[in-house]
């Protein structure tokens, strides 16, 4: 898995792999979870440049990251997502909790 976690103060950035599948989520779970119990997390940023696949547990992944942090309103922020993507987070309603941030030219959503 070649996700790299960067945290700066209270911000934790996840840079996502090609392909977000259950395996690479879990891990990504897991070590997100590690980091949490021990440093305080108030915002964490899913950097979704180099993916270009994700399933349903990826979706899994960004909500369980939702409640651990609290379920507050921009706790959770997806950047530089492309439009497959971005459809599927608004087909799967996502978009109601989290921030997305389309990839250069396109726009904020």
């Amino acid at each position: 898995m070649s996700a790299i976690f960067q945290q700066e103060g209270s911000v934790l950035m996840i840079h996502l792999p090609a392909d977000v599948d259950h395996p690479v989520s879990d891990e990504i779970r897991k070590e997100s979870d590690r980091i949490i119990a021990n440093v305080y997390i108030r915002t964490m940023i899913f950097d979704f440049e180099k993916t270009g696949f994700m399933d349903s547990s990826g979706i899994g992944l960004l909500m369980g990251r939702y409640r651990a942090l609290g379920m507050r309103q921009g706790c959770i922020r997806a950047v530089q997502v492309n439009s497959h993507i971005d459809k599927l987070l608004h087909l799967s309603g996502v978009h109601r909790y989290i921030e997305i941030q389309r990839s250069e030219g396109e726009g904020k959503i």
